[in-house]
């Protein structure tokens, strides 16, 4: 029982003296009473003078007298222009004068139209902006009225402020839209944004200015614009946008830059442009416009560079005007091979390497030797090692330097032969001149397997190079013709490397027949019409492309079976080839597609689908093909889920145009990998070779690596091939090591094994000096040749069981197509190597950066010529030269800079 203390409780507060309650109570009534006072008391006298000013000329406007109205008017412009104050705060006028905007707009409505009305409606749109949470788009509303009322003489709304400007640049956006939506009228909107993108182009907004037409759809109204000054960050700006931009916004960006190079005759920024637009017409006016003779020889390296057909930029019929020989050869590329091994001499890279430089066998903890295995299939992988490793040089001594009757052809068995000689074309890649001597050697023996590598080798050595006699053409003419059937296929897959991109019409006359001939097995079928596809690769022709539909619904009707072939997939990939960068030319023959009543039917629209927004970014699109991972096959009433392998890989294609969504890819496929099918699973690693060839970044390399230890044989294999893509041309010591562990871990899987040594092959491509990655040109411009090929490439690879490690093996020369050297080499005036001083660094993006910041970071200072990385840029060391291309990548002329003067050797 708790006991009463006789003490009282102790509070936890002081008692309060009763002065200080009564006076608590009184504070609290003082502030009550302080709040509802106005704010009088507390402005200062400058303050409270202008408040009462103010409150004046208000007055004023509302008096009968109208002759007071333009004084007062006047004086509230001025009071409301030259008030100062911070950055962050309100002017006074405007803070001063918001309680008495709403009487002001009924004061408006009663005045008759007139000078006076339009200044009031001008400073009501001005007040506006402190009114723009309650009342939306006032500040337009009354601007237009004001504009409305003046007629011809417009005043400028510059003149109130930058802030004022980018205010009714915002309004101008939705009211845009709103008009839109209901069919109004907004030429009055086009104009006022085009006088509001003068002054911020004025003022050094560059980017707002395109934003804002861009929003109200008039971006080519900025031609005019423009100035000296400023249409270089502007272009920067516009061409950076690209990739964010839905069709045809894209497009016309492209074209509206396009034409601000060509008014500033920037040719070679103007000629990029109009390779990634892939416009006949603009590459020849671009072409044409260069007056400078060195200037259109650099023109020439670049389109020779790009691929572009001979006859899009000159005329090839007879009797027209003859083109001078050195500018012939840059256009056809000729010199290629010349200046690549001058390069390499350069680097260091001119000794040929043999297969245990390259297995590096004797760091293995078990010799593979000792384990025995197969001989004829160890052989067939050194065939394409040595042919990657040495591509180009003409020195190996396996292939090119072999004595005769020595040669590696003899040590392979069966199928491995044609591959053996066809590897040659590889070894003397680019070299038309000396190449053909040594691969004519092979092409008049008895073995048809020989003669048949020999035949793809013709074709091969003359990859992006361009043969303007049609030597090629006259050399397989006739085993296309009269030929065996491996004569057949060897000179159908030799015109599509030889050709390709070069929408050559005799290549169409040959090939073109064999697609639609029903008595032809469906492989020799199908690999015409990819070579026909590699020929007219992006030239959205609807004509081939009928024939090929045509050619599947033939064979569709008359047995379905045909069309089970395993080879059907390259029919589908030549159709696709067609439309690469197309985007919505497609739609009619992906409509078309669907009447084929056959499981291709859906295999052909992903990949014509896929094809058509490569390098796009399309967000849409890649949406599309995920839709078609996730969806449920039922394989048990027949269904087919390849397509959802190629539904991948078309993420990847899609997604490889553009960092940010490259990156959120990768998460898309660890997804994938996660909880996809079987067939999903296994094209992951294909589509991450896709989305990063040639530029091994670190992370990719370890999620790979992972992936070929997978228990899934299939995804193992693809991963290490991934390996060998990601790395190609780059000599990464890492995925070096990592390779030669696999060696030992594979050492008693024959196919891993040979997979393995592949991708070894890949990972020292040109001994580091050639590459496979589609973009160039700062990763501005996507190499529709180079897509060819790693598509054609990678589809194999969708059932490698069936082809790569069968009999097939061969298609790996695809590769071909988009194998480059990865150099940076300077010329002098006579297009003969001229050594300079170049920084080489990691590029820097420079949109929308004041001033002129540095473009590299990081960099090394080098005498050219240079190797190039993915995502490095170089530039000139010193003035001492001009350079006529405005990338420094691949061939650059340059000349003497007249202005320059050596520091060094002055005179003191």
């Amino acid at each position: 029982m708790p006991v009463e203390l006789p003490v009282a409780p102790i509070p936890s507060e002081d008692p309060k003296r009763k002065k200080e309650k009564n006076g608590a109570a009184e504070g609290a009534d003082e502030k009550a009473k302080s709040k509802d006072k106005t704010d009088e008391e507390e402005l200062s006298e400058e303050d409270q003078a202008l408040k009462n000013e103010l409150e004046m000329l208000v007055e004023r406007l509302q008096e009968p007298d109208k002759r007071l109205y333009r004084p007062a008017l006047e004086a509230l412009r001025t009071l409301i222009r030259t008030s100062t104050s911070s950055m962050t705060s309100v002017p006074k006028p405007l803070k001063f004068l918001r309680p008495v905007y709403p009487s002001l707009q009924e004061l408006y409505e009663t005045w008759d139209p007139s000078s006076e009305k339009a200044l009031f409606a001008e400073i009501l749109s001005v007040l506006a902006m402190t009114y723009s949470d309650t009342q939306p788009r006032g500040t337009l509303k009354y601007r237009l009225l004001s504009d409305e009322i003046t007629g011809g003489e417009k005043s400028d709304p510059g003149s109130w402020g930058h802030e004022y400007v980018r205010h009714i640049a915002a309004e101008l956006g939705s009211e845009y839209v709103a008009r839109k939506e209901a069919n109004e009228q907004v030429e009055d909107l086009i104009a006022l944004a085009v006088t509001c993108a003068r002054f911020l182009l004025l003022h050094n907004a560059e980017a707002d200015a395109v934003d804002l037409l861009e929003e109200l759809e008039s971006i080519a109204a900025i031609i005019d614009l423009v100035d000296n000054n400023t249409y270089s960050r502007v272009c920067l700006y516009m061409v950076s946008c690209v990739n964010f931009l839905a069709p045809p916004d894209d497009l016309t960006f492209l074209e509206t830059a396009h034409a601000l190079y060509v008014k500033y005759s920037k040719f070679p920024e103007a000629l990029a442009l109009s390779i990634r637009l892939y416009n006949r017409d603009l590459i020849r006016a671009d072409f044409e416009a260069a007056a400078n003779p060195l200037m259109k020889r650099q023109l020439a390296f670049m389109i020779a560079r790009a691929g572009i057909p001979l006859e899009w930029v000159i005329d090839t019929s007879e009797g027209a005007e003859e083109i001078e020989e050195d500018l012939m050869e840059c256009l056809c590329n000729t010199k290629l091979s010349t200046h690549f091994r001058a390069f390499g001499k350069d680097v260091g890279a001119l000794e040929p390497k043999s297969l245990e430089d390259i297995y590096k066998s004797h760091l293995e903890q078990t010799r593979l030797s000792a384990t025995g295995g197969d001989s004829a299939r160890a052989n067939l992988a050194g065939t394409f090692v040595n042919a990657f490793t040495n591509a180009g040089f003409a020195n190996d001594p396996l292939m090119a330097k072999a004595a005769a009757g020595d040669s590696w052809v003899y040590k392979n068995k069966d199928h491995g032969v044609t591959s053996a000689a066809a590897s040659l074309g590889m070894c003397v890649l680019w070299d038309t001149a000396e190449g053909l001597g040594e691969v004519d050697k092979y092409t008049y023996l008895s073995d048809e397997k020989i003669k048949g590598g020999a035949l793809m080798a013709t074709g091969m050595l003359f990859c992006n190079t361009r043969d303007e006699n049609e030597a090629v053409v006259a050399l397989l003419e006739e085993p296309l013709t009269e030929g065996s059937a491996l004569l057949k296929r060897c000179a159908i897959v030799g015109l599509g490397m030889a050709y390709v991109g070069t929408h050559k019409e005799r290549v169409l006359e040959l090939l073109l027949p064999l697609v639609s001939d029903e008595t032809l097995s469906m492989e020799l079928c199908s690999l015409a019409a990819l070579s026909v596809g590699f020929t007219f690769v992006g030239s959205c022709n609807g004509d081939i492309a009928t024939t090929i539909v045509q050619a599947l619904m033939e064979r569709a009707e008359a047995d379905p079976n045909q069309l089970d072939d395993k080879f059907t997939r390259f029919m589908l990939l030549g159709l696709g080839l067609l439309f690469v960068g197309g985007q919505d030319k497609s739609d009619v023959i992906i409509e078309t597609l669907k009447i084929i009543q056959h499981p291709c039917s859906k295999q052909a629209q992903v990949i014509v689908e896929m094809c058509s927004f490569a390098g796009t970014s399309n967000v849409l699109n890649v949406q599309g093909m995920l839709h078609y991972c996730t969806e449920v096959v039922d394989k048990e009433n027949g269904g087919d889920d390849i397509y959802q392998a190629y539904a991948v890989m078309g993420i990847a294609l899609t997604a490889m145009g553009e960092d940010v969504g490259a990156e959120m890819s990768l998460r898309t496929f660890s997804n994938l990998m996660h909880y996809g099918e079987p067939t999903v699973r296994r094209s992951v690693p294909l589509a991450l070779a896709l989305l990063s060839a040639s530029n091994p970044q670190v992370g990719l390399i370890d999620t790979l690596s992972k992936y070929s230890h997978d228990s899934d044989i299939g995804v193992a294999m693809n991963a290490i091939l991934a390996m060998g893509f990601v790395g190609a041309g780059t000599n990464n010591a890492r995925l070096a090591q990592m390779l030669r562990q696999l060696a030992v871990y594979y050492h008693r899987e024959p196919d891993a094994l040979f997979i393995v040594r592949v991708a070894q092959g890949l990972l020292h491509m040109g001994k580091g000096t050639i590459g496979i990655n589609p973009f160039y040109a700062d990763r501005t411009i996507m190499s529709k040749n180079a897509i060819t090929g790693l598509l054609a490439t990678l589809l194999a690879f969708s059932d490698a069981k069936s082809f790569i490690l069968s009999d097939s093996h061969w298609m790996l020369f695809w590769l071909v197509t988009a194998m480059q050297p990865r150099f940076m080499m300077t010329l002098d005036e006579k297009l003969e190597m001229l050594p300079v001083t170049v920084r080489v660094g990691q590029a820097v993006d420079v949109v929308g950066q004041a001033g002129k910041p540095r473009t590299i970071s990081g960099f090394q200072t080098h005498l050219s010529p240079v190797r190039l990385g993915y995502g490095d840029r170089a530039e000139l060391g010193t003035e001492e030269y001009l350079s006529f291309a405005s990338i420094l990548e691949g061939l650059v002329i340059l000349t003497k800079n007249p202005g320059y003067e050596d520091e060094s050797k002055m005179e003191l």
